[in-house]
């Protein structure tokens, strides 16, 4: 694999079990659909009688006022009542063991060396965490749409490339296969390299 560092490139060895597997587009779809669908809130629900706030007095005599019987201003009947059958917030989350979630990243990582789109750079900083700076280290390497994954966390870049929608920053730690096939490039530091083979290895 190619090492690019601004205008000089060279060679860095990397394992071959990450990096050089074959591509299963069925595993990494699956991963892919499994991470967005964990995303999603499934917040959307309404409250049963009990779950509504209020009601705990019995809203008049059982007898002799000539109305029906009441136990509860918070029945389904009564304005600020509960819902009779109510929806359930709901888990869209789906199961991906952790053998699948590994073999789609190598899948993914080892199609992104076969297709030119990433590119390892010895190291990748800013002096400050300033926008401008962040997209011309990107420009040096002839690259504007770019995930840039370091070792670990940099304040300063992730300060410098929030503003830009066609460029992030993350460490090995906070990968994840969307952001991978999203972005038309991705930048990887020789240290995350490292720390990617030990991870899913």
């Amino acid at each position: 694999m190619e090492l690019a560092s601004g205008k000089e490139a060279g060679a860095v060895n990397v394992s071959d079990d990450v990096f050089g597997v074959e591509f299963n587009e069925s595993l990494v779809h699956q991963v892919v659909n499994a991470y967005m669908a964990g995303a999603r809130s499934g917040t959307k629900g309404q409250k049963n009688r009990s779950a509504v706030s209020g009601g705990g007095a019995k809203p008049w005599a059982q007898k002799g006022s000539g109305r029906a019987r009441a136990g509860t201003t918070r029945s389904p009947v009564w304005v600020g009542g509960g819902r009779a059958f109510p929806g359930h917030n709901r888990d869209f989350s789906q199961k991906v063991n952790k053998k699948m979630y590994r073999g789609a990243m190598k899948s993914i990582f080892s199609e992104l060396v076969r297709t030119d789109r990433l590119v390892v750079v010895d190291d990748f900083k800013v002096e400050a965490p300033k926008t401008k700076e962040f997209v011309a280290k990107l420009a040096a390497l002839d690259l504007k749409d770019a995930l840039v994954i370091t070792e670990g966390f940099d304040e300063y870049l992730y300060l410098s490339a929030r503003n830009l929608y066609h460029a992030d920053v993350c460490d090995v730690a906070s990968i994840d296969p969307v952001s991978l096939v999203g972005f038309k490039s991705i930048v990887v530091t020789q240290g995350a390299v490292k720390q990617l083979e030990e991870k899913l290895g």
